[in-house]
């Protein structure tokens, strides 16, 4: 079997990314549409049509029905005032103008949100090219081509699922987030400079940028299971997604907190051990396991087959497990150092506080709660917001199926 060149590789591996799958799926929604309409019309260049099909085609089917009516709505509105001005005036400096104007307010009236300036290039395209109100009608055609062919394209061929770029991005924050208390665990041992805990503390500060890139990539994969009829189980996906990456965040805020109660520590203890020897080698340990918390709670969440699901769940509860005896001894010795040197006792008791925080949250028992309390919230909401639509999805699943 001959060997596949690098670059190959790469472009396989792209055109798999949301960006190259839309790009494909946009340009064969684009040729289609322009190919009916030469086909339906006599214009020999209908390249409105290919522009509205570009337009409507999104990469997940709920953001095609959702923001397609409104793309459509744009174009159109846009087509017609066109019309309007090509029957009155031609086209001229004060007359793009005028155009751009009118379609720029007329588009706020008739509220196509975010889609306002499509408004006014699609009438400044058309009026181009059209000249005549007659060949302007036409457009309209053009456009409701476009339109079909672009909703026909999402609705006949969905979109795929990005669960998986989803679950990338969670996993990748929860092993940073893990990295970063292994190094907390080695920084308690011995004397931590202010300096190297200031550091910490602002890498800690930084898991909020991630935080929002991994929200975008699951916001996309939360579009991509709504409506769509391959996905028998999307609501759950869903819930189950969102409420992990709810916890990690949470878990990073906490993380935040405990860089800064080591950093105060620090500040505190510049001449001597942040801890007893024995304390810190208990501490050091603690986070190794919280780590390996944080990291199998992510596996669960992002585990598509039900063999693993359940292999990342004994994982966890093990992990949880073992940080909940370490954490108890670390505890009692934290006690003992207080009593025989009070000084920053409340940091003490504030960094027991802090990994507590971490286990409440990573616990299975809880979570499963949480899953539920929020399933059955969505499904009520669903059902009360769209009935006949759920319905509708309903039979386009068993049919697929």
């Amino acid at each position: 079997m001959p060997a596949v060149s690098a670059p190959v590789i790469k472009l396989v591996q792209r055109t798999t990314e949301p960006a190259g799958v839309q790009t494909l799926r946009s340009t064969a929604a684009a040729v289609i549409a322009y190919s009916v309409a030469v086909w339906a019309l006599p214009e020999p260049a209908p390249l409105t049509a290919p522009l509205t099909a570009l337009l409507v085609v999104q990469v997940t089917l709920y953001a095609t029905l959702t923001t397609g009516i409104r793309r459509v709505n744009s174009v159109v509105v846009g087509v017609l005032i066109a019309i309007a001005f090509s029957s009155l005036v031609g086209l001229s400096w004060w007359s793009l103008g005028l155009t751009i104007f009118t379609s720029l307010m007329i588009g706020r009236l008739v509220r196509v949100n975010e889609f306002v300036p499509e408004v006014a290039i699609s009438a400044m395209l058309v009026l181009g090219v059209s000249q005549v109100a007659d060949t302007a009608w036409d457009r309209v055609w053009e456009t409701l081509i476009g339109a079909v062919v672009g909703l026909l394209f999402n609705l006949l061929l969905a979109p795929p699922v990005w669960v998986r770029s989803a679950g990338v991005s969670i996993d990748s924050l929860a092993t940073r987030m893990g990295t970063m208390l292994r190094s907390m665990g080695e920084e308690v041992v011995g004397n931590n400079p202010v300096s190297r805990a200031a550091a910490r503390l602002h890498e800690a500060r930084k898991l909020d940028h991630d935080i929002v890139e991994v929200d975008a990539s699951l916001r996309q994969a939360e579009e991509s299971l709504t409506l769509n009829p391959r996905v028998r189980q999307g609501l759950l996906h869903r819930v189950v997604l969102r409420t992990g990456l709810d916890t990690l965040e949470i878990c990073a805020v906490v993380l935040r907190v405990l860089s800064r109660t080591l950093t105060d520590l620090a500040k505190a203890r510049t001449e001597e051990t942040l801890f007893p020897a024995d304390v810190a080698a208990l501490l050091q340990e603690l986070f190794g396991q919280l780590a390996e918390a944080v990291e199998s709670f992510a596996e669960l969440v992002t585990s598509s087959l039900a063999a693993d699901g359940e292999a990342a769940e004994d994982r966890l509860a093990e992990a949880l497990a073992r940080s909940r005896a370490t954490r108890d001894r670390v505890a009692d010795l934290l006690l003992e150092d207080v009593q025989e040197h009070p000084r920053q006792w409340q940091l003490h008791g504030a960094l027991l506080a802090e990994i507590d925080r971490v286990l409440a949250e990573l616990d299975i028992d809880e979570r499963t709660k949480r899953l539920g309390e929020e399933l059955d919230r969505r499904s009520a909401e669903a059902h009360e917001r769209h009935p006949r639509l759920r319905s509708l999805i309903r039979r386009l699943s068993r049919v697929t199926t």
